[in-house]
């Protein structure tokens, strides 16, 4: 008898099973030879097993569905919930960015249209020269430069009478008296050479008047630290004068030493607080590590523009409309006055802008950039100012550091009440706003005295009436209304005091 496996029925059905699996194999492998071994049947496995979880997924994304459509039903029957309007104050929502710039466009677009009738009545009057004429009356004559370069002379008799000092050569009280005899140099020597000199320009003499109220102020600072550097000395107060003079060196960046007194009072260290875009002297300044070129390049380039911007609205815009309103205000009805400081105030407050701008942000960042000076807040957000006080705090911090540290807190220290030390504070801008301003023009008219003296007024006006929004308004409508106002009264007056004259 034969094997049955070999020939018989059963034999034959083995395999024919066999060659069916391996059909299948072969099939799924894509006919390759090497499929028909483990690892074929493991590819093959795998395929079910991605079939199969492609099925389930299938199914329960069919259920989602299903369960999201019976919950339609629901939200079909409500549709609301308890939440408030975008525009009101207590829905929380901040993001306004459309209508601001909705806010500029039009601005832009009302001002081009005022720009167009410029241009068409006037033409075109940039003029670069006429700029140079401002400032030089006499190009073999510069007294504003003279008196700019004079300066130094008063910056080395501060710096010789510490030395003195700290030497014990001089008094406290003796000192006190040539610091004081020196800043009142300071305050007086460039207003009365204005004044005698006719051949320097309001220009040369504002910016001249500028530089030495600015060394005013910083004398005055570098006078006081120096002060209370020797009293913290003389008490051996060590953890204090630590604090105050000689912070540790992890405060200081790049490698800087720190200076203690008097190792302060040199050449070097006072001509780089004079350089420096602070009125506040220390012994440290906070320093940035390196010089970024990309960063001094941006200010750079900002100053250029803005500059050349400056000019050109000043001269096309601003000129024509004062040169218009030079007419005597009793000539006129109160309408015409209203029409010329409505004219007046947009491009005045444009101007104001770009200068602010300029200003603390470009040109002071360019220097403290090139000195490495590390406190860069010149400014803060003035422009959100719900008060008149908040506004003046934030929108010059040089000058506010210098009054908070120097006038205002001295004051408190000697018994004066806030509201007090505060009216001296105003008192005490007012008076070089119109130092400003007169000595230049040579006339003495105190309306820039009166404008900044009617802010205490003002200030408690807001306070008190006036919150969020509405004390924001009446802020900016004082920026914008205000200054014009005063420009117009010192024009007005000019006119009369200059052209009246020699017409008369």
């Amino acid at each position: 008898m034969g094997d049955p496996g070999a020939g018989g029925p059963a034999g034959l059905r083995r395999r024919a099973t066999f060659s069916a699996i391996r059909n299948q194999t072969e099939a799924g492998s894509g006919g390759s030879s090497g499929a028909c071994g483990p690892a074929g049947t493991a590819h093959s496995s795998s395929t079910d097993i991605t079939k199969q979880n492609g099925l389930h997924a299938s199914q329960a994304r069919s259920k989602h569905d299903k369960r999201k459509r019976r919950n339609d039903h629901s939200g079909r029957l409500s549709c609301h919930q308890q939440q408030e309007s975008l525009l009101s104050s207590s829905s929380g929502f901040i993001n306004y960015r459309g209508i601001l710039n909705w806010c500029v466009i039009l601005l832009v677009l009302s001002n081009a249209r005022l720009f167009l009738e410029n241009l068409l009545k006037y033409g075109i009057l940039v003029d670069p020269i006429q700029v140079i004429s401002l400032f030089v009356k006499d190009p073999y004559s510069w007294p504003a430069a003279c008196l700019v370069i004079v300066s130094n002379v008063f910056i080395l008799a501060a710096l010789y009478t510490e030395r003195q000092l700290s030497k014990g050569s001089l008094s406290e009280h003796a000192g006190l008296l040539v610091h004081s005899f020196n800043l009142s140099i300071i305050l007086s020597f460039p207003a009365v050479v204005i004044l005698l000199v006719p051949s320097i320009s309001p220009v040369g003499s504002a910016f001249a008047l500028g530089t030495y109220t600015v060394l005013l102020l910083k004398l005055y600072s570098y006078k006081d630290v120096n002060r209370w550097c020797r009293e913290l000395s003389s008490i051996k107060a060590k953890t204090l004068s630590r604090s105050l003079s000689c912070p540790s060196a992890q405060h200081l960046s790049g490698g800087d030493q720190k200076i203690c007194y008097p190792g302060n009072l040199t050449i070097r260290d006072l001509y780089y607080f004079v350089f420096a875009p602070t009125l506040c002297y220390e012994l440290n300044f906070p320093r940035s590590p390196k010089i970024r070129m990309s960063f001094l390049l941006r200010r750079l380039f900002e100053m250029l523009f803005l500059t050349q911007l400056l000019v050109g609205l000043t001269q096309q815009w601003m000129i024509p409309i004062i040169q218009s309103s030079m007419k005597p205000l009793e000539d006129m009805d109160l309408s015409r006055m209203m029409e010329r400081l409505l004219r007046l105030a947009v491009p005045n407050h444009l101007l104001w802008l770009i200068f602010f701008y300029w200003f603390f942000h470009s040109s002071l960042n360019f220097i403290a950039e090139l000195l490495r000076f590390g406190d860069r807040q010149f400014y803060k957000d003035w422009w959100n100012s719900e008060t008149v006080t908040y506004f003046w705090q934030n929108w010059n911090i040089p000058v506010h550091k210098w009054c908070l540290r120097h006038f205002y807190k001295p004051l408190l220290r000697k018994g004066f009440s806030k509201m007090a030390s505060q009216s001296a504070v105003f008192f005490l801008s007012a008076f070089f706003h119109e130092y400003l301003v007169s000595v230049p023009l040579r006339m003495f008219r105190l309306w820039a005295f009166m404008g900044m003296m009617a802010q205490l007024p003002l200030a408690w006006l807001v306070g008190h009436f006036l919150r969020g929004n509405y004390g924001n308004a009446a802020v900016w409508i004082s920026l914008i209304i205000g200054q014009p106002f005063a420009v117009l009264m010192y024009v007005h007056d000019y006119y009369v005091l200059h052209y009246r004259q020699e017409t008369g």
